[in-house]
């Protein structure tokens, strides 16, 4: 096994998603994963404490840096002026890998109630960090919320719209900018 290899805790996500695709996420099991990762059982608790947490590899990364462009963000931006910026911080730290992973993650999340539960917990993460960053700014708790909301959903729609279109260079953020701007269009259209 080549323990010594960098990225190995890519390849143990890119390894169980593809094994959950193959055989599903029950019939999968660690060993399996390690196995097929090239690590050995060891290195994949070093990792992950059990194989759901695969799922959310990174989310704490991903909550922070929405934080982290939304505090960013210049005073005078509104709500989802700063929601844009939190995207825009987040989008940057995604690359091909990211971009080749999300259609196989995407089935492997459909067939799987226990990885909906999963990335469902992953989208309150990532709106609580939004609300969190959105409320230390002075925004109303209510609006910190819909707008956090918002930026959840225009990165999953950005995220799908550009793992669907692998010869985009542009990279993801300006998918996920596209698509908080169609759900402002669409916010204001509701009346």
């Amino acid at each position: 096994m080549a323990r010594w290899e960098p990225g190995a805790r890519e390849r143990l996500v890119v390894a169980a998603v593809d094994l959950f695709i193959e055989q599903g996420y029950d019939a999968t099991t660690v060993t399996e994963i390690a196995e097929r990762a090239g690590v050995t059982k060891s290195t994949f608790f070093r990792h992950f404490p059990d194989k759901r947490e695969l799922l959310v590899a990174g989310q704490e990364t991903l909550s922070r840096l929405l934080a982290e462009g939304i505090a960013e963000a210049p005073t005078d931006a509104s709500p989802l002026e700063a929601v844009a910026a939190g995207l825009e911080r987040a989008s940057g730290e995604m690359g091909p890998q990211n971009r080749e992973l999300g259609p196989r993650l995407k089935a492997a999340v459909a067939a799987s109630t226990e990885l909906q539960e999963r990335d469902a917990l992953k989208s309150v993460g990532m709106a609580a960090a939004m609300t969190d960053a959105l409320v230390a700014r002075g925004v109303p708790e209510t609006s910190a919320h819909l707008a956090s909301e918002m930026g959840v959903l225009a990165f999953k729609q950005g995220y799908a719209r550009w793992s669907e279109t692998p010869q985009d260079d542009d990279g993801l953020a300006p998918h996920a900018l596209d698509a908080l701007r169609d759900l402002r269009a669409a916010m204001t259209a509701l009346g």
